[in-house]
């Protein structure tokens, strides 16, 4: 991976990378975004929770540990 910092100073620009040998001969995306981009205005989302609860009638129900063992 290969991460730099850069502050441009007018509205043009010229990068120049040394590409690790690793990584020639393979495809590259190169992205540009300021360092603070998308956090302005940021507020948590409040999810909305809900649980359903079911009965379910156990009276005549009989715990059986070795059918719940088997495999």
């Amino acid at each position: 991976m290969i991460r730099t910092l850069v502050t441009p100073q007018t509205d043009t620009l010229n990068i120049s990378l040394s590409i690790p040998k690793n990584y020639v001969g393979k495809e590259m995306e190169v992205i540009a975004f300021a360092k603070d981009e998308g956090m302005k205005n940021a507020t948590a989302t409040k999810k909305q929770v809900t649980f359903t609860v079911l009965h379910v009638e156990n009276k005549n129900y009989k715990f059986d540990r070795d059918e719940a063992n088997q495999r």
